[in-house]
């Protein structure tokens, strides 16, 4: 049951709750696809821009290394010039025809601004620079950082520091440098060397149109994670450390978030293999693509929308759902009020058409089964009025008896008293006053009274033991259990058996219960007549009520712990044993005490057989502890 600070969903009427139904099924998923498009919808998104980034990254760095590789083309050109090879030799050479030379190229590439040609002297041709004094440009880090390279072409960035100047006064971060030894092949010693300044302007143009969302752009750091290109008002003057893992070298591209001044920013770049520069692109992580506000845009109004439709919907099914369960209801309160004529009106066909047409139906059953029981009640009366007439035989029965025994007696027929006696004992033990439960000391008394007349009958062929232990004797059994097992032991066990045979009857309490026996020491059961009882005994359970109308209660803690009864609620009638097992050792008998044990007290407790051929026969009662009854 669904409670919230004392609302119960089960105490609300059945329209409210059809409300609530319809909305959970109706709004709800409705919202939650909303929410499930709005996040795939953004990851797609997101993935998408990355992916288009990088590619614009690629293209980027595409244009950036055409540049690059233009100038490195330039120092090769330049060094196979026959006059410059000659400047480098120390040799005579043409400068005019040098200068002319480079002048080509700086007019044809633009992105030029400037070449410098400088031998292992000091000595140096350009067309657009000077040197600042006269220190030697070999004591320059420019010049020092590409004789380490050996003629490999190599990028020296923004300039900073050098022995040289521009007339067209470029600043150092407005241009960016290149180098390349020129080595003699035989000896493998320096000649001289190029550098090639190259227009920061042309980066900036190639870089400058690429916009990331609002305020995103593309920026350029070189190895070492110096800026080579930022716009003028970057979101970060320099590019946060990638996070590494530890043994796991840096891919060349990819993406990663980091905080800077507070704000959280996504970084995506990829590394030129051939400059071993960087391309990011940065941007805030919390900027939505325009796409993805027109998509929320179009989910926000759809589970609007279905919000407004479901509510509509859901009042209206309630409603027609709900008003004709209420004039049934009305019915029924009707009908309760003692009202029985009322009657269900209605041509609908559903489950509410259904429920009022059984409506219907009840009533009328009811009405005819209120006159059978007028019918039955004034039946019972006269069935217990003949039970009451019944009960004056027993007991005329064994007044006689008494009577007869006493009459024996004066007589000095002494058998026939004591006969009479055990017959008399065995009716009244029998009537015990319309009571199903007896004393089990009384039980084995009428047992004895029993045994006594079959002693006489069968004079030296049978011999009887009772082993009754005191603790046990006032507990409260089924009366009439015993009878039917002795007698099954005399005419199935020790009748059928050669010479006198003796019957053991025994009563104690074992786990919890109180276990009665009968042991005999006669014929025994065939096995296949004892399968065949077994499983009769079996099939029968408590299911189905007693038929003495028996009920226990029982003690919450007995013997050893274990659960028994203390208070059996006595029905009235008579619930006696049969007779013998019958012609063919069919067990009636036995069936009707384990009939009995198991309505009243459940199938944990019955009989049990046990039996060899030739040997005997041990019938075991499983009894429960009942030690008060209900008066």
């Amino acid at each position: 049951m669904v409670k919230w600070s004392g609302f119960s969903l089960n105490n609300q009427p059945i329209r409210y709750k059809l409300i609530i139904h319809f909305l959970l099924i109706g709004i709800l998923p409705a919202i939650g696809l909303g929410v499930l498009i709005d996040w795939t919808a953004s990851r797609i998104i997101e993935r998408q821009v990355n992916d288009y980034t990088i590619q614009m990254i690629g293209k980027v760095n595409d244009s950036l290394e055409h540049y690059v590789e233009n100038a490195q083309n330039m120092t090769y050109l330049i060094s196979f010039d026959p006059n410059v090879n000659k400047f480098m030799e120390h040799g005579t050479y043409d400068e005019m025809a040098i200068r002319t030379f480079m002048m080509g190229f700086t007019t044809l590439h633009t992105e030029v601004a400037s070449i410098v040609i400088a031998n292992n002297k000091g000595d140096y041709i350009s067309n657009e620079m000077y040197m600042r004094s006269t220190k030697s440009l070999t004591q320059d880090d420019w010049y020092k950082q590409a004789v380490q390279s050996k003629g490999i072409f190599r990028i020296i960035g923004h300039p900073s520091g050098r022995n040289l100047a521009s007339h067209v006064d470029y600043k150092d971060s407005d241009v960016v440098s290149f180098v390349r030894a020129v080595v003699d092949p035989l000896t493998q010693d320096v000649k001289g060397v190029i550098m090639i300044d190259l227009k920061l302007r042309v980066f900036a143009e190639t870089v400058k149109d690429v916009r990331l969302g609002k305020s995103g752009y593309l920026m350029i750091v070189d190895d070492s994670g110096d800026t080579i290109y930022a716009p003028d008002h970057p979101l970060l003057q320099k590019l946060p450390a990638r996070p590494l893992l530890e043994g796991v070298v840096p891919a060349t591209s990819g993406t990663y978030s980091a905080e800077v001044d507070n704000r959280s920013l996504q970084f995506i770049y990829r590394t030129s293999p051939f400059t071993n520069w960087m391309t990011v692109g940065v941007f805030p992580s919390n900027e939505p693509v325009s796409e993805m506000r027109e998509i929320r845009f179009y989910v926000v109004s759809f589970a609007f929308l279905v919000c407004l439709l479901g509510i509509t919907a859901s009042y209206y099914l309630s409603h027609s759902m709900s008003r004709p369960i209420g004039q049934l209801m009305s019915f029924m309160q009707k009908a309760e009020s003692g009202d029985l004529t009322i009657r269900y009106w209605g041509d609908r066909q559903d489950e509410v058409g259904k429920l009022g047409r059984s409506f219907n139906t009840m009533l009328a059953q009811i009405n005819r089964l209120i006159t059978l029981t007028e019918v039955q009640e004034r039946q019972k009366r006269e069935a217990e009025l003949r039970s009451l007439q019944a009960h004056i035989k027993p007991h005329f029965l064994y007044n006689t008896l008494d009577t007869i025994q006493w009459m024996a007696r004066r007589r000095n027929a002494d058998d026939v008293a004591e006969v009479v006696g055990s017959l008399s004992k065995l009716f009244r033990i029998g009537l015990n006053r319309g009571s199903d439960m007896i004393p089990l000391a009384e039980e084995f008394e009428h047992i004895s009274s029993y045994m006594n007349i079959q002693q006489t009958r069968y004079s030296g062929k049978i011999s009887f033991k009772l082993s009754l232990d005191p603790a046990v004797g006032q507990l409260y059994v089924l009366k009439l259990m015993l009878q039917p097992l002795v007698e099954n032991a005399i005419y199935h066990g020790v009748k059928e058996r050669r010479g006198p045979g003796v019957i053991d009857v025994s009563a104690a309490e074992e786990d919890g219960a109180v276990v009665l026996r009968v042991a005999d020491d006669g014929a025994g059961i065939p096995p296949d007549k004892l399968t065949r009882l077994l499983s009769k005994l079996e099939t029968i359970s408590s299911v189905g009520g007693s038929p003495d109308g028996i009920g226990v209660q029982r003690d919450p803690v007995g013997s050893e712990g274990r659960p028994s009864a203390d208070v059996l609620l006595g029905g009235s009638s008579q619930g006696g044993g049969s007779s013998s097992g019958g012609e063919g050792g069919s067990g009636y008998g036995m069936m009707n005490v384990q009939a009995r044990v198991r309505i009243a007290f459940g199938d944990d407790y019955g009989v049990k057989i046990e039996s060899q051929v030739g040997q005997g026969t041990v019938v075991t009662i499983r009894h429960p502890i009942i030690r008060y009854l209900d008066k």
